[in-house]
Parts: structure tokens; sequence; C-alpha cells
């Protein structure tokens, strides 16, 4: 496996991974500041996910 086809899979389970602590969060009644942070952390990792997404498409591309 290329260090192109491991990132992807790794960033999107790193979105999916905060989405469900925050929906676990949620869901037993935690700390709004914990539900706060959660959130913020999943659109960063998100954003990053799009990035290299869009990187490995490039890279393959040429």
């Amino acid at each position: 496996m290329t260090v192109s086809g491991l990132i992807v899979p790794l960033a999107l389970g790193a979105v999916a991974v905060v989405l469900l602590l925050g929906l676990a969060n949620m869901l037993r009644g935690g700390s709004a500041n914990t539900s706060q942070r959660l959130m913020r952390l999943r659109v960063i990792l998100q954003f990053v996910a799009i990035l290299l997404i869009l990187g490995v498409m490039w890279w393959r591309s040429g």
C-alpha cells in the first residue's frame, strides 16, 4: 500500500472517530465545552482530509 493510499483512509478515520466521540458526549449529556472542542477539532480534521484528498488526486494525475 502506498503512502497516498494510507493517508486518506487515516484522515477519514480520524474525522469519524472525533464525530463519534462528539455524538457519544452529546448522548450521555456531557459537557458543552467538550462538545464545542470536539466540533472544532472535527471541522479542522475535515479541512485537512479534504486537502489531503485533493493533494492525492493532483499527485496521481501527474
